[in-house]
């Protein structure tokens, strides 16, 4: 018996029940990935019980020489990795980091400019119910309704108009490569400040799959749990000029403890996202992402952008008739799981929700590729042609059982 179901048993059965449910599931929800056992090993560490406040050597307790030597290891894999002069591994989460640059460099009141949410942004960009929305004065910017593109000439006229101090790059539900080059240009132009929030990409990025925005952007953010397959957790990279403002603005600003064995889990995967094994991952990411929405496009979807460079596929339901919310719903039933997604244009509808959104990440993580992408759009297609009818649920639901059963998540318990 171990000590968590000797202590809680009710929680450790919750624990079983969840794993059975990530090795029965196909789990296409982008903002989640399967991590390797190392990482569990890492945030379920003796680091969890350490408090520390302050900075590797500048600690406010005593007693932190491994944590220190812990954070220290983060920060140098870090700046490596992602070719950054520096690194702050701090931040609890990617909301976190976007707060620590903020208010690094922004009073209260200045003004921002970043992607609307309805057209691919993230709530932290500066949605009015986010902090962000209530401390600054945000502008957003968006897509071509036609290709769905973001309009670069449009973001330019915006920024010029709007003269913003800081200029926000990165999206949550966007497939396509932003041009980070171009959105640096416009910032440089108005003397703004250029962030790039890569949450979703971080592990493509870190591959080296597709374009790094760190050679030009003031400050890049970064989740571990996404693409990059780690635990919980952000980071913040900046030119070395701006170091100690992000240092400053994380601890004390922003946060107060950290959490060393989250520490510890972003050393680890920062560790493992240097070698070859990972890079091929990101790249069967992609390639299978890709299989996903020209199986898709074959079958008559309204794909957003024509297709995706990344992890995330984003298809129109509602334009074969379909409601997303419903769709939802009975592919979880199906043992699928993705999200609902707003589409450009559902903001001219109140309450509409046109599209879902898939990621590979997860797919790949535990071993299916190009030829499992066309079985799953297949299974998809299917639920959302018969989305009332429960034979055809319970039909997907055992098929989607078989394909995970030949794919395991993890090998043995963890």
């Amino acid at each position: 018996m171990s000590a968590l179901q000797h202590e809680d048993p009710r929680i450790a059965d919750l624990v079983h029940k969840e794993a059975r449910r990530l090795e029965e599931t196909l789990d296409l929800i982008a903002a989640e990935n399967h991590s390797p056992p190392a990482i569990m090993e890492a945030l379920g560490s003796v680091f969890n019980t350490k408090t520390i406040e302050g900075y590797p050597g500048r600690r406010y307790h005593a007693g932190c020489v491994n944590a220190d030597a812990v954070e220290r290891l983060a920060i140098s894999r870090a700046k490596a990795l992602f070719t950054a002069e520096h690194a702050n591994v701090q931040p609890h989460s990617g909301t976190s980091a976007n707060l620590g640059v903020y208010f690094s460099v922004l009073d209260i009141g200045d003004r921002i400019l970043s992607m609307t949410l309805s057209h691919g942004g993230h709530l932290s960009h500066g949605h009015p119910v986010s902090i962000a929305g209530k401390c600054f004065e945000i502008q957003h910017y968006g897509v071509d309704r036609e290709t769905g593109l973001i309009d670069y000439e449009a973001l330019t006229s915006q920024a010029k108009a709007f003269k913003p101090k800081m200029i926000v790059a990165g999206a949550s539900s966007y497939p396509r490569l932003i041009d980070y080059e171009k959105i640096a240009e416009t910032a440089a132009s108005i003397q703004a400040h250029f962030m790039v929030d890569m949450a979703h990409v971080g592990g493509l990025v870190a591959a080296r799959v597709i374009p790094s925005p760190v050679p030009v952007a003031d400050f890049v953010t970064l989740t571990c749990y996404k693409t990059m397959m780690g635990g919980r957790g952000g980071i913040i990279l900046c030119r070395k000029a701006f170091a100690k403002q992000i240092d400053k603005s994380v601890f004390p600003g922003c946060q107060g403890t950290s959490a060393v064995n989250s520490i510890a889990a972003k050393a680890v995967i920062l560790k493992i996202a240097m070698g070859k094994p990972f890079a091929a991952i990101q790249e069967k990411t992609i390639d299978t992402a890709q299989a996903l929405s020209e199986r898709f496009i074959k079958k008559g979807y309204r794909v957003l952008t024509n297709g995706t460079d990344t992890h995330q596929v984003i298809i129109d339901v509602a334009s074969r008739g379909s409601d997303a919310g419903l769709v939802e719903k009975a592919l979880e039933r199906s043992n699928i799981v993705l999200n609902r997604n707003v589409l450009p244009g559902d903001e001219q509808k109140p309450g509409a929700i046109s599209g879902i959104r898939m990621g590979t990440a997860a797919m790949v993580a535990r071993g299916m590729g190009r030829a499992e992408a066309g079985i799953v759009a297949d299974l998809i297609d299917r639920v959302i042609i018969h989305v009332t009818r429960p034979e055809v649920i319970l039909s997907v639901k055992k098929e989607v059982a078989s394909l995970c059963h030949r794919f395991p998540v993890y090998q043995a318990p963890v």
